[in-house]
C-alpha cells in the first residue's frame, strides 16, 4: 500500500474509533452506575473495580407497594401490555389504511396523505390536553386501554406512510393476476401483499414497539396510581427534585433494554432486504 493511502486508511480508522467511543461511551457510563457502591457520575471517570454490586439491580426488581405486592412484575406486564396492543391496534390499521393509499384513488385521497405529514410536525406534548380531554370524555383516564388509543393514534400517520411507501414498491400485476384468478381484493391484500410485505411491517411493528414502549410524557400525564404505571413513569421516580438514586435509575435503564433487545434480534432476519425480489419474471 501507498503511503499516501496508508495515512488515509489510518485517518480514516481514527475517526471511526472516536466515533464509536463516543457512541459507547452512554452505555458504558449506565453499566457502570448500575454496578457501582459509589453514588453519582464520579465513578464513571474514576469508577473502584473493588466494590462491585448487585445491589441496585436487586433495589429496582425488588419493589413493592404498601399492601406488598410486587411492583416491578405488575409494570412489566403494563409496559408489555401497552407495547404490545399499541403495536397489533396501530399495525392493523396501518396496513390496511397503506394498502388502500398506495393501490386506490379516491376523493381526499391528496389531503389524507398530506395530513399525515402535518401532524408529525407537532410535538406530542402540544396534544397533552386536547387528548386528555377526549380520553377523559371516553372514561379512560389512569387505565391502560386509554394510553393504547393514544400511542396508537401518535403512532399511526408515521406507520400509514411507512406502509404505503412500501405497497407502492410491490408490483401491481401481482393483484391483477390474482383478481383475475378469480381471488377478492380482501383475498389479494391477506395472501399476496401482506407476506410480501413482512419486512416493512417488521420495522413498523418495531418503531411502533419502541415508540410505546420508552414513552414517558404521555404515561405520566395519564396515570396517576403506582400499580398502573409503565416502566418510564418507574424509571422516573428514581430521580426526584432533592436527589437522585442514579445506580437504580442505571440498573433499571439496563434492565428496560433487555426486552427491546430480544425483540430486535427476533424481528432481524425480517428487517435486511425485500421479500418481493424476483417475484415477476
Amino acid at each position: 500500500m501507498r503511503p499516501r493511502r496508508l495515512l488515509a486508511a489510518l485517518g480514516v480508522y481514527a475517526v471511526l474509533t472516536v466515533a464509536a467511543a463516543a457512541s459507547l461511551f452512554p452505555v458504558y457510563a449506565v453499566v457502570v452506575m448500575s454496578i457501582s457502591r459509589a453514588p453519582g457520575f464520579s465513578v464513571v471517570v474514576a469508577p473502584d473495580w473493588s466494590g462491585l454490586t448487585l445491589d441496585h439491580f436487586r433495589t429496582f426488581l425488588s419493589t413493592h407497594d404498601a399492601q406488598g405486592r410486587w411492583l416491578f412484575g405488575r409494570q412489566l406486564l403494563n409496559s408489555i401490555v401497552v407495547s404490545g396492543g399499541t403495536t397489533l391496534l396501530g399495525i392493523g390499521l396501518a396496513t390496511s389504511a397503506g394498502y388502500a393509499f398506495s393501490r386506490f384513488r379516491f376523493p381526499g385521497h391528496r389531503a389524507g396523505l398530506a395530513g399525515f405529514v402535518v401532524t408529525q410536525m407537532f410535538p406530542a406534548t402540544m396534544m397533552i390536553v386536547p387528548l386528555y380531554l377526549l380520553v377523559s370524555a371516553l372514561g379512560l383516564v389512569d387505565s391502560l386501554s386509554g394510553l393504547i388509543v393514544v400511542y396508537a393514534t401518535t403512532a399511526l400517520p408515521f406507520c400509514i406512510w411507512n406502509l404505503k411507501g412500501y405497497f407502492d414498491t410491490i408490483p401491481k400485476d401481482l393483484d391483477e393476476a390474482a383478481l383475475i384468478d378469480g381471488a377478492s381484493r380482501a383475498r389479494v391484500f391477506y395472501q399476496v401483499v401482506l407476506p410480501l410485505a413482512r419486512p416493512a411491517i417488521a420495522v413498523t411493528s418495531l418503531f411502533s414497539f419502541l415508540s410505546a414502549w420508552n414513552e414517558f410524557i404521555l404515561a405520566a400525564t395519564f396515570l396517576s396510581r403506582e400499580e398502573a404505571f409503565t416502566l418510564p413513569v418507574t424509571l422516573y421516580r428514581h430521580v426526584g427534585s432533592h436527589g437522585a438514586d442514579w445506580g437504580a435509575f442505571a440498573a433499571g435503564s439496563i434492565i428496560v433494554s433487555v426486552p427491546v433487545c430480544v425483540l430486535f434480534f427476533a424481528l432481524q432476519r425480517h428487517l435486511v432486504g425485500g421479500l418481493s425480489s424476483g417475484a415477476v419474471k
